[in-house]
Parts: C-alpha cells; structure tokens; sequence
C-alpha cells in the first residue's frame, strides 16, 4: 500500500511534465466559402480557435440474450460531434464564413442546397496538441467534417470587457491520429 503513495514513483512516471490543455491549434485548411471574394478564413480560424476538444470514439456494444443471460459483443464505431469555440471579431470572418458554408448545405428561405456532392462541403481538419518545446506531439485529423450548429451569440449591455464568442459543431466522417511516439503519419482504416 506504501508503493502506491510514493510520489517519486508518480514524478518518474510523469513524461514531459505533463501534457498541457493550452497548447494547440486548430485548422480547415480549405474552407470552402470565401467571404465576398477575399480569402483568409482559413488564418484567422488558426488564430481565432479558443477552444477546441482532442475527439473520442466509441464502440458501441451488441447484446445478445442467450439462456436469460446478456453476452455482448463488439459493434460499430460512432464518432461523436466537435465542438470548437471561436473569439469574434468585428469583420465577422470567420462567422460569416460557417453561416454562408452552411447556407450552401440548406439555404434559409429557398430550403435547397448550393452545394450537393459531399467533396464540395465536406473538409478535413486538424487539431494539434504541442509539448512545451513547441513540438507536435499529438494530432487528429478529421476526415469530411462540416457544420451542422453555428451557436448564437449573447449580446448584453451589462457584458463590459468582454469579447463575443460563439461555438461551431461539426459532424465528420472519422478521425485518424498520429503523435510523437506512434510510427504511422495520420493513417488508418479507411471505410
């Protein structure tokens, strides 16, 4: 029991001092709106991404009854929705760009789509984790992400020095992962 109270045994086991949640960035780096014809989307959301997740899948289990009893087995693989959080600037860029790009999805009055086959809307991503020696040591890349929820922003006149924000959630393919210490680049079992 003492073994387990040991603390250099816990700061031998702790690689690198920890991995930190402030270290990374996001990016689309083909979004597929431009705002009246001028490009840079694709920047600002690097540097306006506050928050973001490192996503996770689940297995979904089978039950099957067998003499009163459950037994389980393996299913198939969902992949849960991200979610990012984005600080609002005054020229409304990047905001601007997730409404249009889901206006292309479902127009608001006509109800119909600009943009019909899924390799027009659908794009990858990426979120990388850093190390505190600015190097990669984790990233994900989602395959044929698109929006699905632009959230509302929050205005109010008691709200001082503050600056808006508003989340993004997608809805993707499937996520693929590399990392410092994982011999294979961004590769996996493609569908």
């Amino acid at each position: 029991m003492a073994q387990s109270f040991n603390v250099s045994n816990f700061r031998s086991q702790m690689t690198g001092d920890g991995a930190r949640p402030n270290l990374f960035s996001c990016s689309i780096p083909d979004l597929p709106v431009n705002i009246n014809g001028v490009n840079g989307s694709e920047v600002a959301f690097n540097f306006m991404c506050r928050a973001a997740q490192l996503p996770g899948s689940t297995v979904n289990s089978v039950p099957v009854n067998y003499f009163g009893r459950e037994l389980k087995f393996s299913g198939n693989r969902v992949f849960s929705e991200w979610t990012v959080t984005i600080i609002n600037d005054e020229d409304f860029k990047i905001r601007n760009t997730f409404e249009l790009w889901m206006s292309s999805l479902n127009s608001h009055v006509s109800n119909l789509r600009s943009l019909v086959e899924p390799l027009s809307y659908q794009k990858d991503g990426n979120v990388k984790q850093y190390g505190k020696a600015g190097n990669v040591i984790k990233e994900y890349k989602f395959v044929g992400l698109f929006p699905i929820d632009v959230s509302p922003i929050e205005l109010d006149w008691s709200a001082n020095d503050t600056i808006e924000e508003f989340a993004v959630t997608f809805a993707y393919q499937w996520w693929q992962s590399t990392g410092e210490n994982t011999s294979s680049p961004l590769t996996t079992d493609s569908p």
